[in-house]
């Protein structure tokens, strides 16, 4: 695992690193190509330079992202706003996860991609990166 996000990890409550380890391990494992580093403050995994997956602690839970998550199509991502692709779920204990809901998700989030590595370039504008 990344060193600067395993300190991310070390440095949580014992029950949000169970989730957040659970979390980077099922991560690793599915997108062994990606790189993984801190972005923003928080464990971020990109392909070809793209955010596509990572989690952070906020108030309601450790939030599980998926960048271009709202093309999923998945019930349990929530998707909030509109001007940005994204889409996530929350959890609280490890009880909660299901790594092969996950997984698919981790799947179609190499499949599905909005181009944020370049929304700065162009503005704000978001574009579909075709396969």
């Amino acid at each position: 695992m990344n060193k600067e996000i395993q300190t991310y990890i070390d440095q949580l409550q014992a029950s949000e690193m169970e989730i957040c380890k659970l979390l980077a391990n099922t991560i690793n494992a599915e997108l062994a190509e990606a790189e993984s580093k801190i972005w923003h403050a928080h464990p971020v995994w990109f392909l070809d330079g793209n955010p596509v997956a990572g989690f952070s602690k906020q108030k309601k839970g450790i939030r599980l992202m998926f960048w271009s998550g709202a093309d999923f199509e998945e019930e349990n991502l929530n998707i909030v706003g509109g001007k940005f692709k994204d889409a996530s779920i929350f959890f609280n204990n490890v009880e909660e996860i299901n790594t092969s809901e996950i997984n698919r998700w981790l799947q179609k989030s190499r499949e599905i991609q909005w181009d944020y590595k370049n929304i700065v370039k162009r503005k704000g504008k978001l574009e579909k990166i075709q396969p």
